[in-house]
């Protein structure tokens, strides 16, 4: 199992086989290896990954002499299997290059957030007339019962909506450029313009 972290960049679409097919680009940025846990050491075994802002790339050799934390954007622990554990080293970088021969991924990211929603946006009530003298156009309607006498946990009312972990599994790669460190998936990701997404395979 392997992971790469990347923004999102937008959706476009490329011709494949006569035929449009939708693509959402995915930038990696610099992704470096700052810790690797073991059972020994820590009682688990994973992958501490630090996102590096842009332009403080730099050669291998100047980040392991000076470590700076202010040219860090981002952190992620993300766990290995023990027998994984040996293949990293602090200060390695990860690339594009491990996605050579994988044609599925496993995405992960948060939904956009829509703020705080009322009931008809948020559950996708129909609502009801809209006619002249209807006093319920909008509105949520009983939320009570007459036993228990309370509002059941979970009922489907006004407040926060979406600002989720949303996971999808078995996406297609259709574009790999590792000249630009893009990458390409097949369909809609989930997540805002630059958010982070975790891609497991």
């Amino acid at each position: 199992m392997a992971w790469l972290l990347a923004s999102k960049l937008e959706m476009t679409r490329i011709v494949k086989w006569n035929d449009f097919v939708p693509v959402t680009l995915l930038k990696v940025p610099t992704l470096k290896v700052v810790a690797v846990k073991t059972e020994e050491a820590n009682g688990y075994t994973s992958l501490v990954i630090w996102v590096l802002k842009e332009g403080k790339e730099g050669s291998l050799a100047e980040w392991k002499k000076s470590l700076n934390f202010s040219d860090f954007s981002k952190i992620k622990e993300v766990p290995l299997k023990v027998e994984e554990a040996s293949k990293f080293n602090v200060g390695d970088v990860l690339t594009l290059d491990v996605l050579d021969g994988v044609e599925m991924v496993e995405i992960t990211g948060f939904s956009k957030w829509k703020w705080f929603a009322w009931a008809m946006k948020r559950h996708n009530f129909s609502g009801w007339l809209a006619t002249h003298g209807s006093k319920f156009h909008r509105a949520l309607g009983s939320i009570g019962n007459r036993k228990p006498r309370r509002t059941h946990k979970g009922k489907k009312m006004h407040g926060h909506m979406w600002d989720v972990k949303v996971t999808i599994r078995k996406v297609p790669v259709e574009i790999v450029n590792k000249d630009l460190s893009v990458l390409g998936v097949k369909g809609p990701v989930p997540g805002a313009r630059n958010s982070l997404i975790s891609i497991k395979f």
